[in-house]
């Protein structure tokens, strides 16, 4: 029998998810940081410019999320993640020759970007939701935090291969081998054994199917609450692809590689939160709360350390903690949220965390821009502890939930 952290491996389908997932969400993170090197060397190190990449990889998410989770709650999950991994298989292969045919002006890579958000918008509730039909109903919770062991996981491994692979054999091959590392996942999906799956009813399709999701959220408090502290957090305190370059190049003048560093650092903290939330058995509300001011503290000290030696440690705190307050705010979606919804509401949770990133995103590298980067990790030190306040009011309000563990 499996440990109590490894417990989800038990199931064959989960394994093949995970194994394929790994591979391909590292290649997408050698995307993510290469577009973010390409777009600072083109533009001369500038913040703004670097809030608009963001915005473009994350916008969609915002204007398609609670339609894409509709999408999800109607839709045979493994067929839709087919079709949506194909699609960013091709997003990464456009761009490999573009790079190859010469070089791409900005505002193609700007274009490709903006495609990429439209294959997250969809993949993400949908690759969320799916992870409840692998997995008996008691192993959920741990399925969802070893799946974000998984995503920081590869934000670990791709930002540190970025680094190497731009340096040695350039961006168009780095692009290449990111749409390559698809066939993975899409193999993984065909290899699955269906029969084994535990499908959820799909949502009937009456009119209005969007605002029922919202409803159900606004409905249950420990959805709500969440959500709210995720919307202010994802505006000002989630912007690491902002933040992190330009403490890395203009507060402490280093290079793509001290970035790629940091940000691996970063990753590294947030792998180890999501082990360590794998360890527990239940979340709750109050995880979310102390897990924000914890993130709060991380942040500050970022922002305040007078060396990079400092920032090192200081930056795998910050990851370690924004991911106890991720896995804590996914397993209550996927256990109190009701089977037929849960799509619904885990778009609603992507669309309030990433899709608050195109308006952050900027607003803060004109912070970064107008008073450097340390203002950046200021304010989002500022919005944790915001939320943390307004969560720790509504705690005591929260009556003891019924989940929907079906």
């Amino acid at each position: 029998m499996p440990s109590a952290m490894f417990r989800s491996f038990s199931s064959r389908n989960f394994r093949l998810f995970f194994v394929g997932q790994s591979i391909s969400q590292t290649g997408n993170w050698l995307t993510m940081v290469s577009q973010t090197l390409f777009v600072l060397g083109r533009t001369d190190d500038n913040g703004i410019a670097v809030g608009v990449l963001t915005a473009c990889q994350f916008l969609p998410v915002l204007l398609l999320g609670a339609w894409a989770g509709l999408v999800a709650d109607r839709s045979d999950k493994r067929r839709l993640l087919l079709v949506v991994q194909s699609a960013a298989m091709v997003k990464s292969l456009v761009l490999a020759a573009a790079v190859f045919a010469g070089g791409p002006p900005l505002w193609v890579v700007y274009v490709v970007a903006l495609a990429g958000g439209v294959t997250t918008a969809f993949d993400t509730p949908c690759r969320r939701a799916f992870i409840a039909e692998m997995v008996p109903a008691e192993s959920v919770p741990n399925a969802a935090s070893l799946n974000s062991a998984l995503m920081t996981g590869s934000r670990v491994v791709g930002p540190a291969l970025a680094g190497v692979l731009v340096t040695t054999v350039g961006f168009g091959w780095t692009f290449l081998l990111d749409g390559l590392s698809y066939v993975a996942v899409l193999g993984g999906l065909l290899a699955m054994r269906t029969a084994d799956l535990h499908p959820a009813d799909r949502a009937a399709t009456e009119r209005g199917g969007v605002r029922a999701g919202f409803r159900h959220a606004r409905a249950v408090p420990e959805l709500w609450v969440p959500l709210v502290m995720l919307t202010i957090m994802g505006v000002f305190a989630f912007n690491f692809a902002v933040v992190v370059p330009l403490l890395a190049k203009t507060t402490f003048g280093g290079s793509d590689q001290l970035f790629t560093a940091l940000f691996s650092m970063l990753s590294l903290g947030s792998f180890a939160g999501a082990l360590w939330s794998a360890r527990r058995t239940t979340s709750s509300v109050q995880g979310v709360v102390r897990g924000s001011v914890f993130f709060g503290v991380g942040m500050a000290a970022v922002g305040a350390a007078p060396t990079v030696w400092v920032a090192f440690p200081a930056v795998v705190v910050a990851g370690f903690a924004s991911m106890v307050i991720m896995t804590a705010a996914t397993a209550l979606i996927q256990t109190r949220a009701a089977p037929d919804y849960r799509g619904r509401v885990l778009a609603l949770q992507a669309i309030v965390f990433l899709g608050s990133t195109p308006i952050g995103g900027p607003l803060v590298g004109a912070v970064c821009d107008l008073f450097g980067a340390r203002a950046g990790f200021a304010v989002g030190a500022a919005a944790c502890l915001v939320a943390a306040f307004w969560g720790h009011r509504r705690v005591r309000r929260i009556p003891a939930p019924a989940a929907f563990a079906g």
